[in-house]
């Protein structure tokens, strides 16, 4: 891990040294009158790094480098928006020098500002290497403002500052790339901390730093026009407007990642805003009209914006304070009708700016320093922890945990919901007979109703929520389509009877969603049966009947039942208890849903969680378990009719026997005479790991209590015997005895390889899952045949996560020790042929049983007697 780490580092580091040395060449080597890059070509190289340095941040952002992480994703954006700029000039849609310094100063003034923060805090935890990147490419930013103006001044000092930029970053970057190729023979002196722990941040999410930059850029823009920095917004801000929302998508998608709903939630909401102020300049160039903007959704998103800084608090005051600043941009974009062109919206985007440089300050240094500003962020959780009422959420992986399968992202609902309200009210404004695109209602219905739809959708996906991923990606593909047919000026030319066949065909699709809504809850039956009502105003506009005032009456239903959901969402969320109500499904099926209320499903990192599911399994109940593989199905042996029960859950598993596992070799003592020395030296070698080993029944097996059961458990030849290498599960069999063991699947499906398939595979027929998240390997134990290991021979049903070699390694030394099989007098087999065919010994282990061994897959076996060495083939 660390090697890779290193690698991306070198990456990034050798990706600003060569941005770095481009525009030093290209500000060196250019004169007034003509730039040695074409304006296209600098802008397409800008952006080439930019994406190489998006990559590298996020990798180090996930390692919790915060530092190195906030300065490639801050250069990113940097020549990612300045790239776009340089296109725009070079195809001429930027005229002229001034036209270009109009565009560049916002965008260079935020960075600027950004990258002294960044490299403040990196003098603060003695970071001097990217303390002096990110102060030279600041000064680089802030001499290219001034070359704007004076060509003979800016381009030089630029030059210079990209200069060292480019010897550091080369040396330090070489430096790390040579180590990882060397695997760290070789360091440069100066290239590696004596102690890098400063530069791993303790806070998870490192991403909002980024988000927290997009907002200042912003900001930078609107506020530059108000103080007359630049004459008005115009085309030449559309690229860092959209810079800002595509990279705060990230932040939204990069948060769900951090499992920080509140975050994504939050750069989710700002980044249509900053699409909405890209679209708005964007018009303006189009149509040569200022757009205007309608009341009730602006509205909408303040309240929206005002929940959610609510139920921030848990965060800081800070956070909520933050967030309470774009309540009062929503405010002001609602109060004046052309609102980004207006200087009650520029005043408080100049606002923004400043409260914006203040947070960045604190949380970057908060996540990079040892020491902490008090933000207030433990005193609401105090409050409620003294409350009995409300009681909040505790903050661990379980809190996100998927309903099928392994996901790495939180809940996407709560921005789901409330995209649902934005897009429901955005069209309730009536269309003026102008041009639709001079009307702000196009940005709101495809940004919020149908990207972070489909965002949504795709992190629902991922969680396992099948019908809730469908209904997202259904209604954000509909919001788009309809939002770009009626306000894009395309409504006009393909009214009629073809644009109705596509609505119906989105009906019938919902119908179906609808229907599977009655098995999730009523809130969500509601949510989409009200839709359906949306699509039939759309399809009544389409055909020409639409009854006045139906459109506006049912996206205010839909609004409000969206606002409800997205209530719901984030107080169920927020809080453990009290729950607001979704509602009971209208059709439950018997083991479908409620896994976890109707089967405890209890965390294997707790002792108490252990000793429940033990105590559950001495009265007879059927358990799921993790192991150092997969997740098997357990009983306890003493309890025969749990064995039966756990056999008989298993479709179609007469030729799919259980297997015995034991805690350690020391609960086989009681037998050992019963067990051939040999035999016992193997156990004692191979275990505890992911080893089965299949061996011949024997009466000391009556030992455990099986009784009649022991039928399920092996064949009438064979047994096949394991001690996992699993803290929890020797933990559990140490409380209960001896276990039986078979796969958490039915019988031809795949290995069950996290908790919350146990119970979505299994249903009600099992009794408690002991819960550790996705399994640590998906691949099964390897299971050697030992039925003959006193002549001198084992072989292998299957090579699984041990490899062979491993194996004949350690029957090799115990060979050494026994150079004739001995066999124990006390020792006794039921086998009755020698000769017989290994293969009526199969047993079947998924890892619990060998589920999918069969002949092809076994191996032969191998003879290390004394007399023979030769490798002897056997079909098992």
């Amino acid at each position: 891990m660390a090697e890779t780490e290193s690698l991306h580092l070198s990456i990034g580091i050798l990706g600003i040294s060569g941005g770095s040395l481009l525009l030093l060449v290209n500000n060196y080597a250019s004169s007034p009158d003509k730039s040695l890059i074409k304006d296209t070509a600098l802008g397409i190289l800008l952006l080439i790094f930019a994406s190489l340095l998006a990559y590298s941040g996020l990798r180090r952002s996930k390692s919790h480098n915060v530092l190195f992480g906030s300065l490639c994703l801050t250069v990113s954006a940097l020549w990612c928006g300045s790239g776009l700029v340089y296109i725009l000039a070079g195809e001429n849609i930027i005229n002229g020098q001034k036209g270009l310094r109009d565009a560049m100063v916002p965008g260079l003034a935020a960075f600027t500002l950004a990258l002294l923060v960044i490299c403040i805090v990196a003098v603060v935890c003695h970071e001097v290497v990217l303390s002096f990147i990110a102060l030279t490419i600041c000064l680089a930013c802030a001499h290219q403002i001034a070359g704007l103006a004076d060509l003979a001044f800016g381009k030089a000092a630029t030059a210079v500052c990209y200069l060292l930029v480019c010897i550091v970053g080369a040396y330090f970057g070489s430096g790390r790339l040579l180590s990882y190729i060397t695997k760290r023979k070789i360091q440069l002196p100066g290239t590696f901390n004596k102690d890098n722990k400063q530069l791993q941040g303790r806070y998870a999410n490192a991403v909002v730093i980024i988000g927290i930059i997009m907002n200042l850029l912003s900001a930078s823009v609107l506020a530059c026009v108000l103080l007359g920095v630049v004459p008005a917004l115009f085309s030449g801000h559309v690229p860092w407007l959209w810079t800002a929302g595509v990279f705060q998508l990230c932040v939204c998608v990069q948060s769900y990642r951090f499992m920080d709903n509140m975050a994504a939630t939050f750069y989710g909401f700002t980044s249509i805003l900053h699409f909405t102020e890209g679209y708005t300049a964007l018009v303006v160039h189009l149509t040569n009209q200022v757009p205007y903007s309608p009341v009730p959704f602006p509205v909408v998103f303040s309240v929206l914006f005002f929940i959610l800084a609510l139920f921030s608090l848990q965060g800081g005051f800070v956070n909520t304070i933050y967030q309470l600043f774009f309540v009062a941009y929503c405010i002001a974009v609602a109060s004046e009708p052309q609102s980004f062109f207006q200087r009650g919206t520029q005043g408080v985007q100049a606002a923004i700016f400043v409260m914006s440089s203040f947070v960045l300050f604190v949380t970057l240094y908060n996540m990079a320093s040892p020491s902490k500003i008090p933000t207030g962020a433990g005193f609401i959780k105090n409050l409620f922890t003294r409350s009995n009422k409300f009681v909040l959420h505790t903050h661990d992986k379980n809190r996100h945990a998927p309903y099928l399968g392994y996901s790495k992202y939180a809940d996407a609902e709560v921005l789901g919901h409330a995209c649902s309200v934005l897009a429901a009210f955005s069209i309730t404004a009536s269309l003026s007979s102008g041009n639709p695109l001079a009307l702000l209602i196009l940005p709101w219905t495809v940004v919020s109703g149908g990207v972070l739809h489909l965002i949504c959708g795709s992190v629902a996906f991922a969680r396992g929520k099948t019908l809730e991923s469908t209904t997202f990606v259904l209604y954000g593909i509909m919001w788009t389509v309809w939002g770009l047919t009626r306000f894009g000026g395309l409504y006009g030319d393909v009214r009629g009877l073809h644009l109705a066949v596509g609505i119906i065909s989105f009906m019938l699709f919902n119908v179906l969603v609808t229907a599977g809504s009655m098995f999730l809850s009523k809130a969500w039956f509601i949510y989409t049966f009200t839709f359906q009502l949306i699509l039939i105003s759309f399809l009544l506009d389409a055909v020409g009947a639409l009854p006045y005032g139906y459109d506006i009456g049912v996206t205010i239903i839909v609004g409000l039942v969206s606002f409800y959901m997205f209530l719901a969402s984030i107080f169920n969320s927020t809080f453990k208890s009290p729950q607001l109500p979704l509602g009971d499904p209208f059709i439950k099926l018997s083991g479908f849903g409620g896994g976890k209320d109707s089967c405890p499903h209890l965390t294997a990192r707790k002792s108490t969680s252990v000793h429940q599911i033990a105590e559950i399994m001495k009265n007879g109940g059927i358990c799921g378990m993790p192991t150092d593989t997969v997740y098997v199905l357990v009983a306890a042996c003493n309890r025969p009719q749990a064995v039966e029960k756990a056999y008989s859950v298993k479709k179609q598993a007469k030729e799919r026997p259980m297997s015995l596992w034991v805690a350690s070799i020391k609960q086989l003592e009681p037998v050992r005479k019963q067990i051939s020395p040999i035999l016992w030296d193997f156990m004692e070698a191979a275990w505890p790991s992911s080893i089965s080993l299949v061996i011949a029944r024997a009466p000391w097996m009556e030992f455990f209590g099986l009784g009649d059961s022991s039928k399920y458990i092996g064949t009438p030849q064979s047994i096949a015997i394991r001690n996992p290498d699993c803290t929890v599960a020797t933990h559990l069999i140490n409380a209960v005895g001896p276990i039986a063991v078979t796969s958490a699947n039915p019988t031809g499906e795949a290995d069950t390889t996290h908790h919350n398939q146990v119970y979505a595979k299994l249903g009600d027929k099992v009794d408690g899952v002991l819960c550790d998240g996705p399994s640590p390997e998906n691949i099964a134990s390897t299971v050697v045949d030992c039925t003959k290991i006193e002549s001198g021979q084992i072989g292998f049903f299957r090579v699984g996560l041990i490899p062979k070699s491993k194996v004949l390694q350690i029957f090799e030394e115990i060979q050494k020790k026994h150079l004739h099989g001995e066999l124990n007098s006390a020792f006794e087999t039921d086998i009755a042929d020698p000769q017989r065919d290994l293969a009526d010994s199969q047993t079947s282990l998924s890892d619990s049983g060998c589920d999918h061994v069969t002949p092809v897959e076994s191996e032969s076996s191998l003879d290390f007697s004394q007399d023979d060495h030769t490798e002897q083939d056997e079909t098992l």
